[in-house]
């Protein structure tokens, strides 16, 4: 069987046109959280790294001050050297009877004069 086209044409139903809204600007409110965040991060950083320098700073300061101090010990010892030596060579025998005669008139004594004091047996201890 044949068909015949038939003109009546079935109307589609007319779309509604949707009222255009106003272009809304898109919320911001989700960067701003990043973009808190990075800078709370760079603050953190920056305090992180400051606090490393001033580590280091007090660490330099300590070693100029155990520098300073090796120093003073070593010039402390090098004295004590030097006065030792000075003692050692004023308590000599030579130094010492010079200086007897000098300050006080004393002189060695002759061995003719030199007497002993003997003890006898109940008198030793």
């Amino acid at each position: 069987m044949a068909s015949v086209a038939h003109d009546t044409a079935v109307a589609a139903p007319a779309r509604r046109a949707r009222p255009k809204q106003a272009a809304r600007p898109r919320r911001r409110a989700a960067t701003r959280p990043r973009l808190l965040g990075g800078i709370v991060w760079i603050v953190m950083l920056a305090a992180l790294l400051g606090g490393i320098v001033a580590l280091n700073v007090a660490v330099l300061q300590l070693n100029v001050r155990l520098q300073q101090a090796n120093g003073g010990k070593a010039d402390a010892r090098a004295r004590n050297v030097a006065l030792a030596g000075r003692l050692s060579s004023a308590g000599s025998a030579p130094q010492v009877a010079s200086a007897a005669e000098r300050k006080l008139g004393l002189v060695p004594a002759a061995p003719d004069q030199t007497t002993y004091v003997e003890l006898g047996a109940g008198q030793r201890r």
